[in-house]
């Protein structure tokens, strides 16, 4: 179980950084507007962790109500472990977050370098 629980922990963060390196490319050319216009990096930088964050939050809300509905259907695989048990949805849905922020920062760090002049030029 726990060799699953980390391939699927290692398939989320590769499917949240795959999905922030393609936005962040698409928006290319606003991040270069943006930067020519006078935004500061840590702001681009904030930008898009904010979005990553936006929609983790957003997927932790339906995964947890989802866990709600099912858990009384998985009570017998439980072991030592309520059903409703808020140390385990706090600390599943606290280390979603942070893989999540970790695999967005990589796209965030190259969003910040992105240059105004060529990110304007590009059509």
């Amino acid at each position: 179980m726990t060799i699953f629980a980390g391939l699927a922990l290692l398939l989320a963060a590769i499917g949240i950084y795959g999905l922030m390196s393609y936005t962040v490319s698409q928006r290319t050319q606003e991040i270069g507007l943006r930067m020519a216009l006078g935004a500061q990096l840590a702001s681009v930088q904030r930008m898009i962790l904010g979005q990553t964050l936006k929609l983790t939050l957003l997927g932790l809300g339906l995964g947890l109500a989802g866990a709600f509905v099912v858990a009384r259907f998985l009570t017998s695989m439980l072991f030592g472990v309520g059903v409703y048990d808020p140390v385990t949805f706090v600390g599943v849905a606290a280390l979603l977050i942070a893989v999540a922020l970790m695999a967005a920062y990589v796209p965030a760090r190259r969003a910040m370098r992105v240059d105004p002049i060529v990110a304007l030029r590009y059509e």
